[in-house]
């Protein structure tokens, strides 16, 4: 459940901004075409509420043809990436709506930015999970290697979901951060901080959700 509709966006990369004379780390967001309402379900059809959009529009033969009938349904040009935001209420939307970037957000909005972080590859416990090394000297065996994996004779076996080394990020992460400015004119969101995944990485921008409050 999402405190609202959001959007989609691009991370441009990262820079300087400059507020109250302090400089602060920010992720520039960069809109590209689409944004466009695909969906919309209903609890009375479909079991729950939500508002489907799509983002970066495409060729049409660069989406398969079950995908491409569904947008032309919806009167929306061919976009790669679909995406549901589930909400209590989505009154005030319907097929083939454009969203409005400044309609949404503006300076001083918490938003909740959700995409997939940079994957790191193979890394071992410390790097991974943090653990500590053991001694580099007196003749000690176990520099950077892990420690116990569990108990002795009884069990007698490793619990699941132990830390250890493995693949280490390109996961799905979602935080909150402050939006700073709304450009309109380029089609940009700056937000505070830094945002997952690389610069090209596709996340999604969807107001702050505070349990409790608005969920």
């Amino acid at each position: 459940m999402e405190a609202g509709v959001g959007v989609w966006g691009t991370k441009a990369g990262m820079m300087q901004f400059f507020k109250d004379g302090a400089s602060l780390p920010a992720t520039v967001i960069a809109l590209e075409g689409g944004n466009i309402v695909t969906h919309v379900k209903t609890a009375e059809k479909d079991g729950y509420t939500a508002v489907q959009v799509g983002y970066k529009t495409c060729r049409e033969d660069k989406i398969t043809k079950p995908e491409l009938g569904h947008l032309q349904k919806a009167g929306a040009p061919a976009m790669k990436h679909l995406r549901e935001f589930k909400v209590k209420d989505a009154s005030g939307y319907e097929a083939g709506q454009q969203l409005n970037l400044v309609d949404m957000f503006k300076a001083g909005d918490m938003v909740d930015v959700a995409g997939t972080t940079i994957g790191k590859g193979f890394q071992g416990g410390i790097k991974r999970w943090g653990f500590a090394r053991g001694n580099m000297t007196h003749g000690s065996k176990s520099k950077r290697e892990h420690g116990s994996t569990g108990p002795g004779s009884s069990p007698g076996r490793v619990f699941p979901g132990l830390k250890a080394a493995g693949q280490m990020g390109n996961v799905r992460r979602k935080l909150k951060a402050e939006v700073l400015l709304v450009d309109a004119e380029n089609s940009a969101i700056v937000v505070k901080g830094s945002v997952p995944g690389k610069p090209g990485n596709v996340v999604e921008i969807a107001p702050a959700k505070v349990v409790g409050v608005n969920v």
